[in-house]
């Protein structure tokens, strides 16, 4: 088998995105991530990966830096093989995250000690239920760019440990595709969740948010239940979600309104 990369997207062959494609649940982040990067946002430093036997696709790998590396649902024999590939180019690589067994499998072929590690659930909507929480939920619109810029940096630093340098650009792709729910209690924005335009039958919810002045009052699952609703009503056959294991408060609230597990993700940063 042979990796192979490249650095310019308009070479990575269809049939990488077609072996994404046969499991859109588990490769839900490459999926979205390419379809981003190919309708504008910016990826300085992107690295794109696919390993092959003969003309057969059998992995691919995508990281766009500072972040880290991401894997699809590799067989961990190949996510191995990827580590002296990468080595071997000179690429630097900070961390690693995907579905849990490649991304140990990676994390331990590349040898550098782990320093933080976030361990996640991937949840697959059922059947939707509705939350009885006052407000109501409204599509996101230019003029709450400011607002949104201000909660994706509070996010990414309680998420990440850090905060995001240019979220920008991310807004405005978002508030332009009509993909950010806010939902108001009096007439004002409390709680905010994201839903991704499906890409092969598949939407995921994200950066669901709430300031910590307006915590415990159900808005962040009213929200949730919002962008589920407006995934669906997009054409999303297949809704998902990820949790921090970490909260236990996150992983029951969705199972409230009929998310059910998955898969465990691990995001492994080296020291």
């Amino acid at each position: 088998m042979k990796w192979t990369f490249t650095t310019d997207l308009a070479v990575l062959p269809d049939a990488v995105e077609k072996w994404l494609r046969r499991s859109p649940a588990m490769n839900t982040i490459p999926l979205t991530v390419l379809d981003r990067i190919r309708r504008g946002l910016p990826a300085d430093g992107m690295l794109l990966g696919w390993l092959t036997e003969g003309e057969e696709i059998h992995g691919m790998t995508l990281h766009t830096p500072p972040r880290p590396l991401l894997l699809p649902d590799l067989p961990e024999d190949a996510a191995r093989t990827l580590a002296p590939a990468l080595r071997a180019r000179g690429h630097r690589v900070n961390g690693v995250s995907g579905p849990r067994e490649p991304a140990e499998a990676f994390a331990r072929t590349w040898g550098r000690p782990e320093a933080e590690r976030m361990s996640m659930r991937l949840y697959r909507l059922g059947t939707l239920t509705a939350p009885a929480v006052p407000g109501s939920a409204r599509t996101a619109r230019r003029d709450d760019e400011e607002l949104l810029i201000e909660w994706q940096r509070a996010f990414t630093v309680e998420a990440e440990g850090h905060g995001d340098d240019n979220p920008a650009p991310l807004i405005r792709q978002k508030i332009q595709r009509q993909e950010v729910v806010l939902w108001e209690d009096g007439g004002r924005p409390v709680s905010r969740a994201d839903f991704t335009v499906p890409v092969a039958g598949m939407s995921r919810i994200g950066y669901v948010y709430t300031p910590p002045s307006e915590r415990r009052r159900g808005y962040g699952t009213a929200v949730t239940h919002a962008a589920s609703r407006a995934a669906l009503d997009a054409g999303a056959e297949l809704v998902l979600l990820f949790t921090d294991l970490a909260n236990p408060t996150s992983n029951s609230i969705y199972q409230a309104i009929g998310y059910r597990p998955v898969a465990d993700y691990a995001q492994i940063t080296f020291a």
